[in-house]
């Protein structure tokens, strides 16, 4: 769960450092209205025996995030590296030492009403202690939405763009107020694409399928540490392809991922149990493997980390 942030928690907005309480905008900015706007999430996870903070794949976030600001025609004008230290500089300014939950959101600043943007926009960076989007331990109940996941002829749901939340929020209150902890957006054409807020990936017959970007998913960073953990450490084969409702219902496994979700096993969907109704073998290694790789713990992805705190104490960045 996110925490109720402190005022005085320092932020980095309209290109300086500033009380999180200073931060503030007109409600006639564009992005308020239009929901143009694009974000970005971003992990980092303290080793409390190394004493470090790490941040996971910032420069591969910062990269997709330039990208996806390109779509709005938003210019950060900063590479992924200058975006990664700015992020370093916000963590160490708070002195943090505790898992993180990194924000940045890039909008239209215009402060005026009228559709059509001017060529007025402006980024933040925020930081806040993070305990875990949901209680996911024990596995997570999902439902299939009524709603259907956005087309990427409409708004493009690769690009992380404000406004298109609206469809993983009408999803995610429907599953919810019925009971439920997720939803499961399918596409227009009737095949999975995704959670509310995160990927999903189904076992069967001992292969681990994923819908494929054309399927109008967000291109996952986690997704993607998750197939290369799959195939690399556990040698099992990973298909991208389209998947139909009811082979999640025949699935021996399924779970999400996500920035936030991390890897979260799903052991129920629109009533029915998934497999034996609890975690799968194949998901729970692969949340540990996950994990110690974000945490520091496999060397041979430390190539995924960014050191926050050794810079200052004397070492080199990672």
């Amino acid at each position: 769960m996110l925490y109720e942030p402190d005022p005085n928690l320092v932020v980095y907005f309209q290109n300086r450092f500033v009380p999180l309480g200073e931060a503030k905008l007109s409600i006639l900015t564009h992005a308020l209205h239009y929901g143009t706007g694009v974000f970005e999430g971003i992990r980092a996870y303290w080793n409390s025996s190394e004493r470090e903070l790490y941040l996971v794949r910032p420069g591969d976030h910062f990269a997709r995030w330039r990208a996806n600001c390109g779509l709005l025609f938003i210019d950060l004008g900063a590479t992924a590296d200058e975006l990664t230290q700015l992020t370093i500089d916000l963590i160490q300014r708070n002195r943090f030492e505790t898992d993180l939950y990194i924000r940045p959101i890039a909008y239209r600043s215009a402060a005026r009403i009228g559709i059509h943007p001017d060529d007025r926009y402006d980024f933040a960076l925020i930081a806040i202690p993070y305990e875990g989007y949901m209680d996911s331990a024990r596995g997570v109940r999902a439902a299939v939405s009524s709603w259907r996941r956005v087309e990427d002829t409409a708004i493009p749901g690769r690009g992380k763009i404000c406004g298109a939340y609206v469809n993983s929020v009408l999803a995610g209150e429907e599953v919810r107020r019925n009971g439920y902890d997720e939803a499961i957006f399918l596409t227009e054409s009737g095949h999975v694409a995704e959670g509310a807020s995160c990927n999903i990936f189904a076992v069967r017959h001992g292969k681990l399928i994923t819908p494929p970007p054309s399927d109008n998913i967000l291109e996952g960073i986690t997704r993607e540490c998750v197939i290369d953990l799959a195939r690399r450490e556990l040698n099992v084969e990973v298909q991208q392809r389209s998947i139909d409702r009811s082979e999640l219902y025949q699935a021996d496994e399924v779970f999400f991922t996500g920035t936030a979700v991390e890897v979260a096993p799903v052991v129920e969907i629109d009533h029915r149990p998934v497999g034996h109704g609890r975690v799968g073998r194949l998901t729970e290694e692969l949340r540990r493997l996950y994990l110690d790789a974000t945490h520091g713990r496999l060397i041979h992805y430390s190539h995924w980390l960014t050191h926050v705190y050794k810079p200052v104490r004397g070492g080199a960045p990672a």
